[in-house]
């Protein structure tokens, strides 16, 4: 795995809870949740191709 992408996740989810917590502040708390599902659905699209690679390499471990 490699730092940089821990640095983005990161990131993205200080960026969410900020926004969030504005949004929230001004009474907005519909906008807050979509913020939020926002971010975890970024976040897990930038892991899918790291658990793709991680499948890949258990697969080619145990030679299945």
């Amino acid at each position: 795995m490699n730092v940089t992408l821990i640095i983005k996740i990161a990131g993205v989810g200080l960026l969410a809870s900020v926004a969030c917590q504005i949004l929230q502040k001004s009474g907005k708390d519909e906008q807050a949740t979509f913020v939020s599902i926002a971010g975890v659905i970024t976040v897990m699209i930038m892991l899918v191709s790291e658990i793709g690679s991680l499948f890949s390499s258990v697969k080619g471990i145990f030679g299945l």
